[in-house]
């Protein structure tokens, strides 16, 4: 095991650098550069920029250099110095934006991670002992629901039940004495008022999809000769059903990590943008509309990385989870 795991990380470097140099020439892909953007926003604006500070941008930045020494310049300083660039739009460094940004994102998407596991859970394992029972059609009908309402829709529902009963507005993760307020218990507190509604509104899906995954693996292990086996030694139901079959039946929740540290970076852009929360997500976006490439290119870069090692994370977890993988 410990010869895979040395194995995946050195795979990973030249593997990132891959990513690097595709993720560096897809953001090069649009027509123009940020400077462009920026000459085209003015002229939107009915504003004019001098041709002079334009070429002065554009000499600042390297745009007037070969995309292969931009490219260099931005990996080594990443590399070599840990600095992502500057943003363009935003004027201040790539890595203080993604920070500001990061810890946030990081509370929203935990949180939904642990309200997802908490509730697939249990009703995925009952709803898979119980079929065809009046409490598997109730997780049954609520998933499919679940996965049919865009968590957008529904974050606009909650919005207007909060706001029109409850006299509440729920839009955004702080109240306004808070928004820029100084950490302390009361801004605490106030961002866990504000919490429910976007983990409710992320986990949703998430929730309802390994529902119905859980209940699919459960049932599938339950009628494999092992389970047989172990009841007729004696075993009582509630051990063997957690020991054998619903340590199987994990495989999709551990495998699903793979996926859920970019999801730390990106967020859910739509919904961060309908609840009006500051993760990195809505940056991100913005990022590509501007063609800021270097903060773009950063975020990007960064959903890579941690796409990789999410899936290490799965896999080394699925080989102590299940007995029967095993890496050689």
């Amino acid at each position: 095991m410990l010869t895979y795991i040395a194995r995946r990380i050195l795979f990973m470097v030249p593997i990132t650098l891959a990513i690097s140099l595709v993720t560096f020439i897809i953001i090069q892909l649009p027509p123009g550069d940020f400077v462009t953007a920026l000459s085209a926003q003015a002229s939107e604006n009915n504003e004019q920029i001098d041709p002079e500070t334009l070429a002065a941008l554009r000499e600042r930045y390297g745009f007037d250099q070969p995309v292969i020494v931009q490219y260099w310049k931005w990996i080594a300083n990443i590399v070599f110095y840990g600095d992502f660039g500057q943003s363009f739009e935003w004027n201040r460094p790539v890595s203080e934006l993604i920070w500001d940004r990061l810890g946030l994102t990081l509370v929203v998407s935990l949180a939904t991670l642990i309200f997802v596991w908490v509730l697939a859970f249990p009703i995925g394992i009952y709803s898979a002992v119980k079929q065809y029972s009046l409490g598997d059609y109730i997780a049954t009908f609520i998933g499919f629901i679940g996965l049919a309402v865009p968590n957008f829709l529904l974050a606009l529902v909650l919005m207007y039940v909060t706001s029109r009963f409850m006299g509440a507005n729920v839009g955004g993760l702080f109240s306004a004495e808070y928004a820029n307020a100084d950490w302390s218990w009361g801004r605490v507190g106030d961002l866990i008022n504000h919490l429910w509604v976007p983990v409710i509104v992320l986990g949703t899906g998430g929730t309802a999809a390994l529902i119905r995954i859980m209940r699919a693996n459960l049932l599938d292990e339950l009628k494999k000769p092992y389970v047989e086996l172990a009841r007729a030694r004696g075993l009582s139901e509630t051990y063997l059903l957690l020991k054998y079959p619903v340590r199987v039946a994990l495989n999709p929740f551990v495998s699903t990590l793979g996926w859920i540290l970019p999801t730390l970076v990106s967020g859910a852009v739509v919904t961060a943008i309908v609840l009006s929360l500051p993760t990195t997500g809505p940056l991100l976006l913005n990022a590509l509309f501007a063609q800021d490439m270097y903060l773009a290119g950063a975020f990007i870069l960064l959903l890579s990385i941690l796409t990789l090692i999410g899936t290490l994370v799965s896999d080394i977890l699925l080989a102590w989870l299940d007995p029967r993988i095993r890496y050689e």
